[in-house]
């Protein structure tokens, strides 16, 4: 049983507020950010307790989406909800970011009464929440499938640029013909990368986390076939076919998808809803089929007065056509690091010494096949700064 619901940004500012049985007073938006900021480390805990008022919350898109309870509540059933609130209202809104909240702040409300009837859940559906559901969202610009990308859909000679942009599947579900609605289905494949390498260059250690995601904009859809590579195996099982094998280690499927053809054809099949579902979800660990698309060229020494100078070159090895997008370099610094000062190769990149996890983040939100960045970064430990001080 849930007794607020709430989403702030990650300054703190009440974005959306919502009282379902009184319970407590509005002051706890306050209490909860006060709790949250004044935890040290970077991950605080998802369940957190004031007197007797249980606050659960998940973090996602730079805002937090925290619910209360009271009572005995399950914090897996709450979290459960919390994920799948966030998912719907990127349905409804076709991102998830402060200003998108802020702009359909009406509909976000009307999705909560509905969703959400005196601290019971009832549904979060978006078949079933279509029906009652009468606010159009409000888009910051109007979608065109054209807009960030000279691609053609059709005809085109390379299979790259039959890819659609990925502006493409970020509307609303409930985009009118005159807003540009049309009944399309959009098919992401997405993998995230996480390489450990040596300070000489070398691979140590790959994992590769990626899914499958269905975004749907038909109000009904009939049965829907998504053929995967004929040689895709799982686990280190006897490989299929005459080609190269492409394994992953494990992967599941959302209960939607019948397998009844996938052991044979490798066919999934489903008939998606409205909204975005994730299809498949799979996973892959050191035995890469490939080399991985980054690499790293270090060069590591100490100037005249005891600094560290880490000079750091990466190279993205994907096509020209293709880019890697939020790409974070956690590079290690000895204990006792106090300060840093860096030189980046573009200004959109950033970069942060974290003193508690003893490293230097560097931040690339985007980074283009075919491309090299290069970062220097000098750290003054506290070593260095005792002894400087002594002459």
């Amino acid at each position: 049983m849930i007794s607020q619901v709430f989403i702030l940004s990650s300054k703190g500012d009440h974005l959306i507020y919502k009282d379902f049985r009184g319970e407590a007073g509005s002051n706890v938006v306050s209490i909860f950010y006060e709790k949250v900021t004044a935890l040290t480390g970077d991950q605080p805990p998802v369940v957190m307790t004031h007197k007797d008022l249980h606050f659960v919350h998940i973090r996602q898109d730079g805002l937090y989406w925290v619910a209360t309870t009271t009572a005995d509540s399950s914090p897996f059933t709450v979290i459960e909800f919390l994920s799948r609130l966030t998912g719907l209202i990127k349905d409804y809104c076709g991102s998830l970011s402060e200003k998108s909240v802020q702009m359909n702040f009406a509909l976000i409300y009307e999705l909560l009464d509905e969703v959400v009837d005196y601290g019971y859940i009832q549904t979060t559906s978006s078949d079933v929440l279509k029906n009652f559901i009468q606010t159009e969202a409000v888009s910051s610009r109007p979608f065109s499938l054209f807009d960030l990308s000279n691609v053609g859909l059709f005809g085109a000679e390379t299979q790259q640029s039959k890819v659609a942009p990925s502006s493409a599947a970020t509307r609303p579900i409930q985009t009118s013909r005159e807003q540009g609605g049309k009944s399309e289905i959009f098919v992401d494949v997405i993998e995230r990368m996480s390489v450990v390498i040596g300070s000489n260059g070398v691979l140590m250690k790959a994992d590769v986390e990626g899914e499958i995601r269905v975004k749907c904009y038909m109000p009904s859809c009939s049965e829907m076939r998504i053929g995967l590579n004929e040689e895709f195996t799982i686990g280190k099982s006897q490989l299929r076919g005459y080609g190269a094998a492409v394994r992953v280690d494990e992967c599941s499927f959302h209960q939607a998808v019948r397998l009844d053809e996938f052991d044979s054809h490798r066919i999934l099949r489903l008939c998606p809803s409205q909204g975005e579902q994730t299809v498949m979800q799979y996973q892959l660990t050191d035995d890469l089929p490939s080399a991985p698309p980054f690499r790293l060229f270090p060069t590591i020494e100490r100037d005249s007065g005891g600094r560290l100078l880490m000079y750091l070159k990466l190279r993205c090895d994907l096509s020209p056509k293709s880019s890697a997008i939020n790409v974070s370099a956690t590079i290690p610094v000895p204990k006792g690091s106090v300060s840093l000062s860096q030189e980046l190769s573009s200004p959109d990149q950033s970069s942060e010494l974290q003193p508690q996890s003893r490293a230097v983040v560097w931040q690339i939100p985007r980074f283009p096949g075919g491309t090299q960045l290069s970062a220097l970064f000098k750290v003054t430990t506290h070593t260095h700064t005792h002894t400087h001080t002594l002459y």
